[in-house]
């Protein structure tokens, strides 16, 4: 594949070094031709957000409690309210809210809120008289009609994994 090369002895660099003492390299100096450029000639001089307001949006008031990143020094102007924090994983997206992003305990603990929030909403369809049809929620007739092969190989791994489980408890329980 050739490149472009620049070798029209333009100094590049503010130590004086001649691009022509790259020009072995593959590539070098692909993008200095405006015509090679990738985002050519989609790059728009002004650009193309005219008209945006020069102002910040009014802040959405705050209903209920919504979490934030600790490394951002406020709220954003519009956020979502629809499921507001409650219960034991409320708690712990406080908890995971506490640390930074960089922490990989944040993140886990965001994934751990998540799989209670689960069985609390397995908890509030029970308690309401209701039992959640749990098979068709997690998807498997879809997953039966267009996945069945990998349907069939998930199913024979769980079991799998459930009869080695359950001959390891019951053999621990034999040799007491």
């Amino acid at each position: 594949m050739n490149f472009p090369v620049d070798t029209h002895g333009h100094s590049h660099r503010a130590d004086g070094v001649n691009s022509a003492d790259f020009a072995h390299i593959p590539g070098w100096g692909t993008d200095l031709d405006r015509a090679w450029r990738p985002a050519y000639p989609m790059e728009r001089t002004p650009p193309r957000l005219e008209g945006v307001p020069a102002r910040q949006p009014e802040h959405q008031p705050l209903s209920v409690e919504v979490f934030h990143s600790i490394e951002r020094p406020g709220m954003t102007p519009v956020f979502g309210t629809s499921a507001p924090p409650s219960g034991l994983s409320g708690k712990l997206r406080g908890a995971a809210y506490q640390l930074s992003e960089n922490d990989i305990r944040h993140w886990l603990m965001l994934l751990l809120a998540d799989r209670v929030n689960v069985v609390e909403g397995l908890g509030e369809d029970l308690a309401r008289g209701r039992v959640p049809n749990v098979l068709a929620e997690m998807g498997l007739g879809a997953e039966w009609r267009h996945n069945r092969a990998g349907l069939v190989r998930k199913v024979a791994v769980a079991s799998a994994a459930a009869g080695l489980a359950w001959y390891l408890l019951r053999r621990r329980k034999t040799n007491r």
